[in-house]
């Protein structure tokens, strides 16, 4: 039996489920070890990819000082001997993880228990507890590593709906899950423009702005097609010639099996400004357009559009990653094991 541990948010959580649900399909057993906080408990409460659900009281290190800061290393010492009961009650022989504050107390139990360690890291930059434990795993999976990169685990739909664009006749505006206000008002601020070059608009703005955006759109007399969220990303993204997105690693490269030509504008809180340097990473290739938020002007970004070579771009695209990544990714780790 395997353990995946980690969590927090959607990116680290969608490697969790690919790779849970792959070595469910191969008929090995997956407990998952998260946290109560973040969204570990929505996503996989009541998931039958795993045997068993553990949700331990975690909480991050990085963003507290202090006593705080000493209070969580205490906490997630104590979760690891915990952890201890968990490996042994399952018989586990491997754990994986994809990194987050939840991913800490089992990460370290295997280190601790002599239990081969396999690392997922989602990020061009590396997050702090990866980075600490990278020397210590049997294997670390990364998508930008020069010299051995993995293919990202991506959905298949994403590469069945794949094609190259040559016009721009289609703008998707994508703010993830939760929607962006930054987006969602350049979006707006394009649009008059875009409408009138004929350019249809899909707009994804999230929950909390979906009534405030449609009401803009109604206003400025465009039909653009609002969503506060889609299941169906796939095919509004086969719909697109272009897209301007966050820079979330699955996001990211989502978009590359696409092939979708993108902008992308990084959400500047993130941990370790992660989305900067995952957009970074195609933008230095030529591949994608970088805009800091703090410093968005409209007219530059509908600028750098008009003078993207689209064909080439979403050709270069599509041959940065290949389909398959959650099974070649369970290879190196059963290769590694016995199970």
């Amino acid at each position: 039996m395997i353990c995946i541990c980690g969590g927090g948010t959607g990116g680290h959580l969608a490697i969790a489920r690919a790779l849970g649900a792959e070595l469910k399909r191969r008929g090995v057993c997956v407990i998952f070890v998260g946290s109560q906080q973040g969204q570990d408990k929505m996503w996989f409460e009541n998931s039958e990819i795993f045997t068993q659900k553990y949700f331990l009281a975690s909480s991050g290190v990085a963003n507290k000082s202090g006593f705080k800061r000493l209070f969580s290393l205490l906490n997630i010492i104590k979760l690891s001997f915990a952890c201890f009961g968990i490996f042994k009650k399952h018989k586990i022989k491997a754990v994986i993880s994809v990194g987050g504050y939840s991913a800490a107390p089992a990460a370290f139990a295997a280190i601790a228990s002599f239990k081969p360690l396999f690392i997922h890291e989602q990020n061009a930059h590396t997050g702090s507890l990866n980075a600490l434990l990278k020397p210590l795993a049997k294997k670390f999976f990364c998508s930008y590593d020069k010299n051995e990169a993995f293919d990202y685990p991506v959905r298949q739909e994403f590469f069945a709906l794949a094609r190259i664009r040559s016009k721009c006749e289609c703008v998707l505006f994508l703010g993830g899950s939760q929607g962006a206000s930054a987006i969602n008002s350049l979006a707006l601020a394009l649009a008059p423009i875009l409408n009138q070059r004929g350019v249809k608009i899909i707009h994804q703005c999230g929950a909390k702005e979906y009534e405030i955006v449609r009401a803009k759109y109604d206003e400025l007399g465009i039909k653009a097609r609002i969503y506060d969220f889609s299941e169906q990303l796939p095919e509004l993204m086969s719909r697109a010639d272009v897209c301007v997105s966050r820079a979330g690693a699955s996001s990211l490269w989502e978009l590359c099996a696409n092939a979708l030509p993108s902008v992308f504008i990084p959400y500047p809180y993130a941990a370790g400004d992660h989305q900067y340097y995952n957009a970074k990473f195609l933008a230095d290739l030529g591949l994608a357009g970088l805009f800091r938020q703090e410093s968005l002007v409209p007219s530059a970004v509908l600028e750098f559009i008009d003078n993207m070579d689209l064909a080439s771009i979403s050709a270069s695209l599509k041959e940065k990653i290949n389909s398959g990544g959650s099974q070649k990714i369970v290879d190196e780790v059963l290769k590694n094991i016995k199970i």
